[in-house]
């Protein structure tokens, strides 16, 4: 698995296209930002191509919101269940996993309740996320380094 993040607009989906263009398969893309369910990742990854996940924030949010801040420790393990059922899907599979995330608060706190758990919920599953990838990339300003 690998774990591109960084801010918003500073040029992950070009980095993540960029790491699979050597990769004559194709990409199963699922995305919040076009609506897309994270439900439906098992259905959308087509077999024999890669799949990148993006948009996070959205579906934290939305889970957040549905299940309230208060269990965040029910959230935190779900996610960490989704991170390694994808691990496992992709050795399966023998095709990569990439996943988009959003640098979120760079230590600035939110004021709403809602958006610290987002930020809280969001800082742990980029630590889980990059625990379990293979490669971790950081991007800015349309450059990017490998971290891990």
């Amino acid at each position: 698995m690998q774990l591109v993040t960084g801010g918003a607009f500073s040029g992950k989906r070009r980095i993540v296209k960029e790491l699979f263009k050597e990769d004559p398969r194709e990409l199963s893309w699922l995305s919040s930002y076009n609506d897309d369910s994270l439900d439906n990742w098992l259905h959308v990854w087509q077999p024999g191509e890669g799949l990148v996940l993006e948009g996070w924030e959205n579906w934290l949010r939305e889970d957040i919101r549905l299940g309230e801040a208060s269990q965040m420790d029910t959230l935190r393990r779900k996610y960490y269940k989704l991170l390694t059922d994808l691990v496992r899907e992709e050795e399966f599979r023998g095709v990569r996993v990439c996943l988009i995330m959003l640098e979120m608060g760079k230590g600035i706190v939110p004021a709403e309740a809602e958006d610290r758990a987002l930020r809280d919920l969001h800082g742990w599953l980029q630590q889980d996320a990059a625990r379990l990838s293979e490669e971790v990339y950081y991007v800015w300003h349309g450059l990017s380094r490998r971290l891990k």
